[in-house]
């Protein structure tokens, strides 16, 4: 199995589930559940991929506060080697406020220690101890960004693979330098919304073509609708599959997860594809981002099942 090295954000979430609307300034709103889980697209796939059977180590940072101890916990409980997660007492623990319905979501953040951590404390020895470099959230990671491409160029010469996750531009101005980082990142894994903002192209199979720059796999994650990819130039796309979601947050992040498991284990562009769909469809099981998600065993269950 390859060892994978997860350099990412850590924060909680907070997940008002079935929110009757959307609230507005003045006004209250009702949910009809609530949670506390771990949160952060970058924990969520290490979860995820650990769930699968992987073996995975994280480096991030948090604050030595409650939240903190509670998203440690989570990560040992999971397996994840936590090792180069130390607790900041000049930081706090990032949280996330997730207003989510069965179909969508929409997140308030306060960012805390998400944006602390710096390329350069992701060490040689790390990496040396790694087959794959995966990284989320990257306009979120402010200190990390400036050197991120630097990073995934340090992971290849250590014979790593690369994958990324932009996630969600809060400014909104998806600056072009994720262009130049993507010439060190072998898979690329954004959402449709993601992909519009990022090439200023509509339609998938336009950004696809504008992200095709002989180096860098590019899944388009596109929620019900399932995922898409060029695949020897030719749109290649694979459907969701139909469960009773009961909640979507972090599915993209499951996605990852699914994708990468097989990816890593040399299956073809569609076979990754039908894992990071299952993975994320299944995940939308339970509320929250970590508790719904597959096994490896029940990802394979459903695959048998569905052409």
């Amino acid at each position: 199995m390859k060892r994978i090295l997860v350099a990412g954000e850590i924060n909680v979430d907070l997940v008002f589930k079935h929110c009757h609307a959307l609230p507005a300034p003045g006004r209250e709103v009702l949910a009809d559940d609530f949670c506390m889980t771990p949160g952060s697209s970058s924990m969520i796939c290490a979860m995820g991929l650990a769930r699968l059977g992987n073996p995975v180590a994280f480096r991030g940072k948090l604050g030595a506060d409650n939240w903190g101890a509670y998203c440690l916990d989570a990560l040992r409980a999971a397996g994840i080697d936590i090792a180069a997660v130390q607790p900041d007492a000049t930081l706090r623990t990032g949280v996330t406020v997730s207003l989510s319905t069965p179909q969508d979501r929409a997140l308030v953040t306060f960012p805390g220690a998400i944006g602390a951590l710096r390329a350069d404390e992701v060490d040689d020895a790390l990496l040396a101890g790694a087959d794959h470099l995966h990284v989320s959230s990257y306009y979120l990671q402010r200190a990390l960004r400036p050197d991120c491409r630097a990073l995934f160029a340090r992971a290849h010469a250590f014979g790593l693979n690369t994958s990324l996750d932009p996630g969600f531009d809060p400014q909104q101005t998806w600056a072009s330098d994720l262009l130049d980082t993507l010439t060190e990142v072998d898979l690329f894994l954004p959402n449709e919304l993601e992909l519009a903002a990022i090439t200023g192209r509509d339609g998938v199979l336009a950004g696809l073509r504008a992200l095709d720059n002989g180096c860098t796999q590019t899944v388009v994650k596109r929620g019900q609708l399932g995922c898409a990819s060029l695949d020897r130039g030719q749109l290649l796309e694979v459907p969701a599959y139909a469960v009773d979601p009961v909640d979507s947050t972090g599915a993209g992040d499951s996605f990852d997860a699914g994708f990468l498991h097989a990816w890593l284990r040399g299956q073809a562009l569609r076979d990754c594809m039908r894992w990071g769909s299952a993975c994320g469809s299944l995940s939308t099981r339970r509320t929250g981002g970590t508790v719904g998600q597959a096994s490896a065993s029940e990802v394979e269950a459903l695959l048998a099942n569905v052409p």
